[in-house]
């Protein structure tokens, strides 16, 4: 897990320290969220791995709307640099 934190702190302006920051949260949930939708590939059926999935992902929207909300040049720097979507406009 520490290897993947690594190339992300290194394109990004965050520090080593600040692993809590918003963005670091985001990208950490990202690439959980790649790796049980891969698990969930293989298993279809594996109901609890698929509620858990549902809890990142509205961990993760909850997280970007914060970070739209607070900061709209660094929430569209992240989207991009992750390669999601972003929010839905109301």
């Amino acid at each position: 897990m520490t290897e993947n934190k690594d190339p992300f702190i290194r394109l990004s302006p965050i520090s080593e320290k600040q692993t809590g920051s918003v963005e670091f949260q985001i990208y950490n949930l990202t690439n959980r969220i790649s790796r049980l939708t891969y698990h969930l590939k293989l298993r279809s059926k594996d109901y609890s791995s698929q509620r858990g999935l549902w809890r990142i992902l509205g961990k993760r929207k909850r997280l970007l709307v914060y970070l739209y909300r607070e900061n709209l040049p660094r929430y569209e720097n992240l989207i991009n640099q992750l390669g999601i979507r972003g929010l839905k406009k109301r």
